[in-house]
């Protein structure tokens, strides 16, 4: 639907005006649209605080409420770890971790509540044992917590930035460094509120180190591992320095037709057992469709 701004409309917060032009939605679903780049103002994305102004055509694109909790779905997981508190999933591309905007089935969290009796309650109903995330379109290793003391446990490695992860990409351009490390905060850009960026001096501290794989004419094959774990990290701090994810037209690659998804797999991620402290080591091969990718080249 398209609202335009009326003149004694001007001076209203977006979220305030949206709440009074549509009595029908709460303001706090309101607010989940405008975050999720459901609200535009003028073609543009725009915040909730954002100052409306006489004549400002406002689209809104309506989203279905995510259900209450997340129900059980008959969807094939591949299993590449499994102990008493933790299973580590190899989580295809394409598919959403858990509910969100837009989404309410087909995720991880679906596929897990049909193939385990339990997992931690810690996230909540909508997230059961999820204990961090892997963006929709990137493959590899998920860890899930099985009960709520695991849960904890694994949160505070995350936190303490105690377990390794290891990612591989291929991006645009050559590297001239073999080895490298980029320590930049990322925010929320405050122009495309769908991307992150690591171009303003504020945001939360983030950090990628990069080591070159292999070289070809106009690309750079990498292992890059990352001590913290921010939205779209890896893929905001690589485009910062001019090198792009292959195949990520979001933050600056070129569409790329030939492929469904950017080339981004997390490879490998070592932690301390939540059972007995033991160190555990999980790795995802590459997948076949990124393995053809660089196999073209």
């Amino acid at each position: 639907m398209q609202l335009i701004v009326e003149e004694d409309e001007a001076g209203q917060r977006l979220d305030q005006l949206l709440t009074r032009r549509l009595p029908e939605y709460s303001r706090s679903r309101i607010q989940e649209w405008i975050k999720s780049g459901l609200v535009l103002v003028d073609g543009d994305a725009a915040r909730a605080s954002h100052t409306t102004h006489a004549g400002e055509a406002i689209d809104v694109t309506p989203a279905d409420p995510p259900p209450l909790h997340a129900v059980p779905e008959d969807i094939p997981l591949s299993i590449l770890y499994e102990d008493a508190d933790v299973v580590a999933i190899d989580k295809p591309a394409g598919m959403v971790v858990h509910a969100g905007a837009g989404v309410h089935s087909g995720t991880v969290v679906n596929a897990l509540l049909h193939r385990f009796a339990a997992l931690s309650e810690v996230g909540g109903a909508l997230r059961p044992g999820i204990v961090h995330r892997l963006d929709r379109y990137t493959s590899g290793v998920l860890l899930v917590a099985k009960n709520d003391a695991a849960h904890h446990a694994l949160a505070a490695q995350f936190s303490g930035r105690r377990i390794e992860k290891v990612y591989l990409a291929l991006v645009h351009g050559v590297l001239k460094q073999d080895t490298g490390r980029i320590e930049r905060p990322i925010s929320r850009d405050p122009v495309h509120r769908t991307r992150m960026t690591a171009r303003l001096p504020e945001g939360r501290a983030a950090w990628s180190e990069y080591r070159v794989l292999r070289r070809f004419d106009r690309f750079t094959y990498v292992e890059v591992r990352i001590g913290t774990g921010r939205t779209h990290q890896i893929r905001v701090h690589l485009s910062s320095i001019g090198h792009p994810v292959a195949g990520d037209p979001l933050y600056g690659a070129p569409r790329d037709p030939e492929h469904a998804r950017y080339f981004l797999h997390a490879h490998r991620i070592r932690f301390a057992s939540p059972s007995d402290g033991e160190q555990v080591t999980v790795e995802s091969p590459l997948p076949k469709d990124l393995e053809d990718w660089l196999a073209s080249l």
